[in-house]
């Protein structure tokens, strides 16, 4: 049985499933990467992480789709896995180790409003609608209340400094999405496997410059870092990212979309069930308010 989307899309069980994975596998990674960061540090695990996860999407893709990139694609796609893989997601690692990761999601959860920025800027030169500058307002408002630099409580329980390293990563992800539609790009399947490659490479540069003893620190991983690892790999990247591509590909975006204000929903119940991170009565005010924010950005688009 299927029902049809207000935009005649039908509404079929494998969009159910896929987004369902999206908003639980995308929300889970935040945990998944505190719990892995414990014991390796980011750049490290991330790079080991889009490695394995990459090198295996490559083979499959290969074998599905029969094709290899030109020499223009090929470069578009490890430009763009640079900004998204490399920067974008390994900030978010950064900022977890350092920060509860459901607050990190909420700050990822304001990626829209770098979308219509940046689209407006440099892309399309498309004045955001009314709705849609609200929403930025209000999401804004939001984490300030959450991340005010004012507040005693937020210099004894964090330092504030990963929210600027997560905001710039999403600032590269927004562009490296927006450049996506704007470049000569390989395969689906082909190109995200490249994507996940080069950030990859990206990453493991930035350990040794960074992390000068951080393959020092396998030897001390545990059964808890090598289960959060796999899960990363297995379920965060191909899972994940999978059920992403598809829905690009089959979903209306304002479907899609709703990804924004769910993973940060999920990512703080998990912090919280699993991680002991607190919730408290502030928290779920200013997360609310961002959420709201998301949630008028997603209408306001056109």
């Amino acid at each position: 049985m299927t029902v049809t989307t207000k935009t005649g899309n039908p509404l079929t069980s494998k969009m159910i499933l896929c987004l369902l994975a999206v908003y639980i596998v995308w929300g889970s990674t935040y945990l998944g990467m505190k719990i892995a960061t414990r014991a390796v540090p980011p750049f490290l695990i991330s790079a080991l992480r889009f490695l394995l996860a990459g090198s295996i999407l490559l083979a499959i893709g290969y074998y599905k789709e029969r094709t290899w990139p030109m020499k223009k694609q090929l470069l578009s796609a490890c430009f763009v896995g640079v900004l998204l893989i490399g920067i974008g997601n390994t900030s978010v690692a950064l900022a977890v180790h350092y920060m509860p990761s459901g607050l990190v999601a909420l700050i990822v959860a304001a990626m829209p409003a770098w979308f219509v920025g940046l689209d407006w800027a440099f892309f399309s030169k498309k004045k955001p609608a009314l709705l849609t500058v609200a929403g930025i307002v209000l999401g804004f408002v939001g984490l300030f209340i959450l991340f005010n630099p004012f507040s005693a409580r937020n210099i004894d329980s964090f330092p504030l400094w990963p929210v600027g390293i997560v905001a710039f990563g999403s600032i590269c992800w927004a562009t490296g999405s927006l450049f996506v539609q704007r470049l000569p790009m390989p395969t689906q399947m082909t190109s995200t496997a490249i994507q996940m490659l080069a950030g990859s490479i990206f990453s493991f540069a930035a350990s040794a410059f960074l992390e000068p003893d951080a393959w020092g620190t396998l030897a001390g991983i545990t059964a808890e870092t090598t289960t959060a690892y796999l899960y990363l790999v297995f379920i965060g990247s191909l899972v994940g990212y999978t059920s992403y591509s598809w829905l690009t590909r089959n979903a209306p975006p304002r479907l899609t979309a709703t990804y924004a204000y769910v993973n940060p929903v999920v990512a703080m119940l998990l912090g919280w069930a699993i991680g002991n991170e607190a919730v408290t009565p502030l928290i779920g005010i200013a997360s609310a308010i961002v959420i709201a924010g998301v949630i008028l950005m997603t209408l306001g688009k056109k």
